[in-house]
């Protein structure tokens, strides 16, 4: 029996990066990129690698193809890590693992280190399976802690719970990190009715990517500094997803496009963007539409009013050779159901 699991990507809406600080985001899962992996029964435990984790190539311009796409790491490092973690949560909790063991593959089409948690992705279809498998039950609002322990404490890379609350509840996803609820191990997490939103537009450029690393750690050392100009400019950011919910709920979609514009300022204030998120939010502000960044660097998500403007997008980010889509808001469940075909060999 194949065990198969699916992770879609998401868009960081509003409120990000204030959800490693106490603050409050609104995400989206979509259906335009998914992580994907395969379970099943073996005599050994076998993390099979996909091209990211490439070891051969047919030259040095592939290699340098392969680790500007990728990064040097690849995935079987996440997946190493979550599988860790899974297994010293079940000990902790006393959980009795049965005694087998498995074949994980695992693939992904969600861009690389552009904001849209192609990383998370993987880890969360990972642990999902390995649920399923040895038929562990972890709390919805646990789940997230544990992917993100993966990642900040297995393998030292710089995060909030952000990625992962939205990657465990998919839809339009409504978080609130307050201090005091935070004190319980987890936040407020809500479904909000994604049909109330305005049109969206997601633009993305893989060609020149940032690992996240980049921009949450220098800005973690400076909020752990008490830089007042980081924890006020996070409060605020944290109060437009507030204020957008309110806008949301009844549909006010010039409020909707003030407060994306206000969070991009803010987020601008904490650090400059690079030139490829320079041309992305200029292309989306050419066609009268506004953008902000989905994550730390590569993709922005935005409002467009018609038509009339998404063609100017296409035009706008064609010029810059960069992506652009419309997303599809995509919820629970989406996994495709056990399969009992002949195990793969």
């Amino acid at each position: 029996m194949i065990i198969e699991t699916r992770t879609p990507a998401r868009a960081a809406l509003i409120g990000n990066p204030s959800d490693g600080f106490n603050g409050v985001t609104i995400s989206f899962t979509f259906d335009a990129f998914c992580a994907s992996v395969k379970l099943w029964e073996s005599p050994e435990l076998e993390i099979r690698p996909w091209r990211m984790d490439s070891t051969t190539f047919v030259s040095m311009e592939d290699l340098v193809h392969n680790v500007t796409s990728y990064g040097y790491y690849g995935g079987i490092r996440l997946i190493k890590a979550i599988i860790k973690v899974f297994y010293d949560y079940c000990r902790e909790l006393g959980i009795e693992l049965d005694r087998k063991n498995f074949t994980i593959t695992y693939c992904s089409n969600i861009p690389i280190r552009v904001g849209l948690a192609g990383s998370s992705g993987i880890i969360t279809a990972v642990i999902r399976a390995l649920m399923r498998f040895y038929g562990v039950s972890i709390p919805k609002q646990t789940l997230p802690n544990l992917i993100l322990r993966a990642e900040t404490d297995e393998l030292k890379i710089g995060a909030g719970l952000q990625d992962r609350v939205a990657q465990t509840y998919g839809g339009l996803v409504y978080m609130d990190f307050d201090k005091e609820l935070m004190k319980r191990g987890f936040g407020l997490y809500e479904n909000l009715d994604y049909k109330s939103l305005p049109p969206l537009f997601i633009a993305y450029d893989d060609s020149y990517t940032e690992g996240t690393e980049l921009f949450h750690n220098p800005l973690r050392e400076r909020y752990q500094r008490g830089d007042r100009e980081v924890i006020d400019s996070l409060q605020a950011i944290a109060d437009c997803a507030r204020q957008f919910r309110k806008a949301l709920a009844v549909g006010d979609m010039e409020e909707m496009e003030r407060l994306m514009k206000e969070n991009l300022e803010l987020r601008l204030r904490l650090q400059p963007v690079n030139d490829l998120n320079r041309r992305l939010i200029e292309a989306a502000r050419g066609a009268g539409a506004c953008a902000k960044l989905c994550g730390s660097s590569g993709a922005v998500v935005g409002i467009y009013r018609d038509e009339d403007m998404y063609y100017r997008l296409q035009e706008n980010y064609r010029a810059i050779s960069a992506q652009l889509l419309k997303p599809r808001i995509v919820e629970y469940p989406f996994d495709t159901p056990e399969n009992s075909a002949p195990v793969p060999r």
